[in-house]
């Protein structure tokens, strides 16, 4: 099955003990956080989630490894308590053969999902500039309608365009709000990459960036 093919190659990389572990790419951001968890009971921590592949159509997130001793006896737990994972056997917080979630790690992964899609949408976030920009090539283009078209048909038509692409805006920036305020509840601190971006950090944690998380 392909959920196992993927499991397996994660938990190749992490055997390995490597600082960073890419997870295969997946088609929805609630594939890659059900990944990610696992990753998480064997001493890893999120880094970053973007869209990469044929049209962006897939998610790829990295995970950094934790050095610290609570990360390294969870490792120990999750190697003592699954020793065939990545053979066909069970798997921390998973069901068997799945990238279903188990009852006691629901939680947990709809946290994780949250953390990845916030990422993913960042990638399409427009700044001030960029929505000005829109908004510009949407009179222009009303502009150009004139040539054929009646003026009211025009203006009527650029107005359309200019309409969906706010909705788009707004809709994006709702959702982000609202991701914003599960992952402050659940006890997430807001924090600024280096390039100024908005991230997520557990108190509990390491602050991003002092593994690289921020750079591909």
């Amino acid at each position: 099955m392909r959920a196992e093919r993927h499991i397996a190659g994660m938990l190749r990389q992490i055997a390995r003990r490597q600082d960073v572990v890419d997870i295969a790419p997946q088609g929805t951001p609630r594939k890659a956080a059900a990944l990610a968890h696992v990753a998480e009971r064997y001493g890893y921590t999120y880094g970053m989630a973007y869209r990469t592949g044929y049209k962006n159509s897939l998610v790829q997130v990295r995970m950094y490894r934790d050095p610290r001793p609570g990360a390294r006896a969870r490792e120990a737990a999750a190697v003592s308590a699954h020793p065939q994972a990545g053979n066909g056997g069970t798997v921390p917080g998973l069901k068997q053969g799945s990238l279903t979630p188990l009852s006691e790690a629901i939680g947990a992964v709809a946290v994780m999902k949250d953390l990845v899609t916030y990422d993913v949408m960042a990638q399409y976030v427009a700044s001030r500039g960029q929505q000005v920009l829109v908004y510009l090539t949407c009179a222009v283009l009303t502009l150009l309608m004139l040539i054929e078209k009646s003026p009211v048909e025009a203006v009527a038509s650029g107005a359309a365009v200019a309409l969906l692409v706010a909705v788009a805006f707004r809709v994006g920036a709702i959702r982000r709000e609202r991701i914003t305020r599960r992952l402050t509840a659940a006890g997430f601190l807001v924090i600024h990459d280096p390039q100024g971006a908005q991230r997520f950090h557990r108190p509990e944690h390491q602050p991003p960036g002092h593994h690289g998380p921020f750079t591909r």
